[in-house]
């Protein structure tokens, strides 16, 4: 992928850069945060030890996937940031549509595409002494999943060879505009403009479900999506809970 390019086909105006290889995005622009004095994209045509959310791995290999990290400031500090990962799962999930792939989002932080994960996002931040922070929005996005990776990553993973055959440069592009927009929204009306949205992309919506903390079950009942703060909305028989993002995992019971 080529830097100039990229920023020459997207709207954003934030500053690209493309490196051969690294370790993880993330923790690159983390490392720079304190110096940081503008957005800016940092894309990995091969990351070798990218994260997911709760420090698991992400696995990709050359050529086969988008591994990306923007960094972007916001002034009002982490308590600003409340249902930022689903906000950017929305512009992720609306971009990809708008690109001729639906896809389904399910909560907190995935994209999935026939029910299998497609992408990742992992969001992190450094505050500054003024009390802003510089976030870091990861994402992994799958395009060609080969046998022996998915037999590595240990799952069923979904693909996307339509969008592997897509000019990379447009592609980069394309994702960076959506992430902006919405970066940009999310910082004027936080997640309450996003919540509608994302119910619409619910993958489970309806569905019986259980929610695993350290593999053990906290709560079952059925998925009726989040609120407009991002928490998820669980209907259980004793009645409707919310849950916040943590180390949970949720699991269809179906």
């Amino acid at each position: 992928m080529n830097a100039e390019r990229i920023l020459s086909l997207s709207r954003a105006g934030v500053a690209v850069e493309v490196v051969a290889r690294t370790g993880s995005t993330n923790a690159d622009l983390l490392a720079r945060a304190p110096g940081l004095t503008a957005p800016v994209l940092l894309v990995a045509e091969h990351q070798t030890a990218g994260r997911g959310r709760a420090g698991r791995s992400w696995l990709s290999e050359p050529g086969n996937s988008l591994t990306f990290s923007l960094a972007w400031r916001f002034a009002d500090g982490l308590r600003a940031l409340a249902g930022l990962p689903l906000a950017i799962g929305v512009a992720l999930a609306e971009t990809l549509g708008k690109l001729g792939q639906p896809v389904q989002l399910k909560w907190p932080n995935d994209v999935l595409k026939d029910g299998d994960k497609l992408a990742g996002i992992l969001v992190e931040t450094q505050v500054l002494p003024s009390g802003a922070a510089w976030t870091i929005v990861g994402i992994g996005l799958n395009l060609v999943m080969p046998d022996a990776l998915e037999e590595k990553i240990g799952r069923s993973a979904a693909a996307m060879p339509w969008l592997a055959r897509m000019d990379r440069d447009e592609l980069m592009a394309a994702l960076l505009d959506g992430l902006a927009d919405a970066l940009s929204l999310f910082e004027q009306q936080g997640f309450t403009a996003f919540a509608a949205r994302w119910n619409m992309l619910h993958a489970w919506a309806g569905r019986p479900v259980v929610l695993l903390d350290r593999g053990e079950i906290r709560h079952e009942g059925l998925a009726a999506g989040v609120d407009d703060t991002g928490r998820m909305l669980l209907d259980t028989a004793a009645g409707r809970i919310t849950i916040v993002a943590g180390d949970v995992s949720l699991r269809t019971r179906d």
